[in-house]
């Protein structure tokens, strides 16, 4: 890595990235309820940066959240009917994402990935590059008109030019076009309805029960589907009529199970594509967002991240292999990860019993990898807390990638998208600190919450000035 040693420090010091106080002693199922409904992160308890598990017992599940490297390892990549997704967790996801491969179990899952995996490995990277620039170039030019040195949103920004990326590499169009900018609209909404933080997702309702959905998250994802359906289907007809483009969604629609022969019908491409918008968007636009955040409290990184970019990066369309030049960029967008995972917890069962760390799981336990308390812990990170891009080139910065860096998950399971997001974070962030200097607010620190992904509580708010 090119120039990533730390910067010289500044006469001003950056402040501490903002982290949400942990829960303080031990509360009754309810109110744990109630504090899981308001923020996921907050709701933890303290002592779960140190520990390498902890069990948490109610009167209707017993939960164990695992942050030993090798446990986290053992839950990821193994079997993966050993460790199926855990149904409460479905259930929260369910009015959106249906029989999503992102919460799927069993033959159903592996059907899908064998389907899916295909259209985002080898060179099908380098083939999307092209749409990943012509939306950071739309993107740069949206926020020449905010570029006043005013306070400005930016987590706005970030979620369109993410949905803008999912857009062009998934359909070959770009947000304005009106479905696009109703499906925009639309996860943001369902975004605010705290979907995951329901009744159902505690208390041992029997499956056949309906979930405890509050009526804004129920029509917010029936209207997301509903846009998505017309895409499928448009492009499920322009697929038989022989001229759809040889994009991600045809890609998907076009390829077989290698074992059965069957493809997606657009009922199943819509379950798919809800996740591809749901994981592909929310998460890329917080990362980026929370990338941009850290930079504008941390300028001397930013300067750093700055030179790389315009050395990089000229106004024409680089070649595909800019993105392993793009080493800054990189480790700053890791690193904001790291602080900021956009998916906070992963939530299995255990299919059978089983024992960690010389403790009995029983059978249907609940089984937690956290990434923000494994990205953040203190027996495993130096300095946890701190936003350091430089920590990837030290030792203890690659044990961690190695051993307790997982914000896309890993084995089985990774999301097939991780490659996708490591190239479109990066590469927008440089297009951006090429063209713009972020600056904080005075006063103003966003705390972050986790409802479907870690975002700010009231957004964040950069001020934004051209560089000359």
């Amino acid at each position: 890595m090119t120039e990533t040693a730390a910067p010289p420090a500044s006469s001003c010091p950056a402040a501490r990235p903002p982290k949400p106080a942990a829960r303080q002693g031990k509360v009754s199922l309810w109110r744990y309820l109630l504090l899981f409904q308001r923020d996921i992160l907050s709701a933890q308890p303290a002592h779960l940066y140190r520990a390498w598990m902890a069990e948490m017992r109610t009167p209707f599940f017993r939960s164990f959240l695992c942050n030993e490297p090798e446990l986290v390892h053992r839950v990821l990549r193994g079997p993966v009917r050993d460790f199926p997704k855990s149904e409460r967790i479905r259930v929260g996801l369910k009015p959106l994402l249906r029989e999503s491969v992102f919460i799927t179990n069993g033959a159903t899952w592996e059907h899908q990935r064998r389907i899916i995996d295909p259209a985002f490995e080898g060179g099908r990277l380098r083939e999307v590059f092209p749409a990943m620039w012509q939306s950071g170039v739309a993107a740069v030019e949206r926020l020449a008109t905010a570029a006043d040195g005013t306070p400005h949103e930016i987590e706005a920004e970030t979620s369109h030019v993410a949905m803008d990326v999912i857009f062009r590499t998934m359909f070959s169009m770009p947000i304005e076009h009106e479905i696009a900018q109703a499906a925009f609209e639309g996860f943001r909404a369902h975004q605010a309805a705290h979907p995951v933080a329901n009744l159902s997702a505690i208390l041992p309702f029997p499956k056949w029960v309906p979930g405890f959905h509050s009526k804004k998250t129920r029509e917010t994802a029936a209207a997301i589907r509903a846009l998505i359906g017309q895409l499928a289907e448009m492009r499920a007809a322009e697929i038989a009529a022989g001229t759809a483009l040889d994009d991600l969604a045809t890609k998907i629609m076009t390829t077989p199970d290698p074992q059965t022969g069957a493809v997606f019908d657009t009922a199943e491409m819509v379950d798919q594509v809800a996740i591809f918008f749901l994981a592909g968007h929310e998460t890329s636009a917080a990362a980026l967002a929370w990338s941009l955040y850290l930079l504008a409290t941390h300028p001397d990184w930013q300067e750093k991240l700055a030179a790389e970019a315009r050395e990089m990066l000229t106004d024409a369309e680089p070649p595909f292999q800019v993105m392993s030049r793009l080493k800054l960029a990189r480790a700053v967008f890791r690193e904001a990860m790291r602080l900021y995972p956009p998916v906070p917890m992963f939530v299995r069962e255990a299919a059978c019993p089983m024992t960690f760390r010389g403790r009995s799981v029983p059978k249907g336990a609940q089984i937690v990898v956290s990434p923000w308390h494994l990205h953040r812990h203190e027996r495993i990170w130096e300095n946890p807390d701190a936003f350091d891009p430089g920590r990837w080139e030290t030792e203890n910065g690659k044990a961690g990638l190695r051993d307790a860096f997982v914000p896309f998950s890993e084995g089985p399971r990774v999301c097939p998208g991780a490659a996708f997001a490591m190239a479109e974070g990066p590469l927008l962030l440089a297009m951006f600190l090429r063209a713009y200097r972020f600056a904080p607010v005075a006063g103003e620190v966003p705390m972050p919450v986790a409802h479907l992904t870690v975002r700010s509580d009231h957004g964040i708010r950069l001020k934004i000035t051209p560089r000359a």
